[in-house]
């Protein structure tokens, strides 16, 4: 498979596995920024690059192992980048005065990209019954 990439900005650099067997391309940081009101709550980091993920396939993108060297953590959790999107991919990290800020030119995510299956959604007044049953929230035990 092949994904095409554009760099919106000269300080944008390539998204690259470290190893040829990795599952995810790193993201690198091209430009930091606090958006309008979010001073001590988020920093946005940009990556300078806009993707054309194939129809079929999505991107997943995951904070890097080395966020756990840190206080941050991804705002929401794993970002979704759907095939119909040009848009810069941006990652928003939560931060308190305690947290020092990503530099342009960090490793700051990855992204992985995942086939989806063709999906048919049918409504039923019923559904089978599992082991499980409708138990959540910490119902199999700690």
């Amino acid at each position: 498979m092949k994904v095409k990439f554009q760099k919106l900005n000269s300080l944008a650099k390539a998204p690259e596995q470290a190893n040829p067997s990795d599952a995810g391309f790193d993201l690198t940081a091209s430009a930091v920024t606090y958006p309008a009101g979010s001073a001590g709550v988020f920093i946005e980091v940009c990556t300078g690059l806009s993707l054309e993920i194939p129809k079929g396939y999505v991107g997943l993108v995951f904070p890097r192992s080395s966020i756990s060297n840190t206080r941050h953590f991804l705002r929401n959790s794993v970002g979704v980048i759907d095939s119909g999107y040009r848009g810069e991919v941006k990652l928003r990290f939560s931060v308190d005065d305690t947290n020092s800020a990503y530099q342009i030119g960090d490793k700051v995510g990855q992204i992985v990209f995942v086939k989806l299956p063709a999906i048919q959604m049918i409504e039923s007044k019923d559904l089978s019954d599992s082991v499980r049953g409708s138990g959540g929230f910490g119902s199999s035990g700690r």
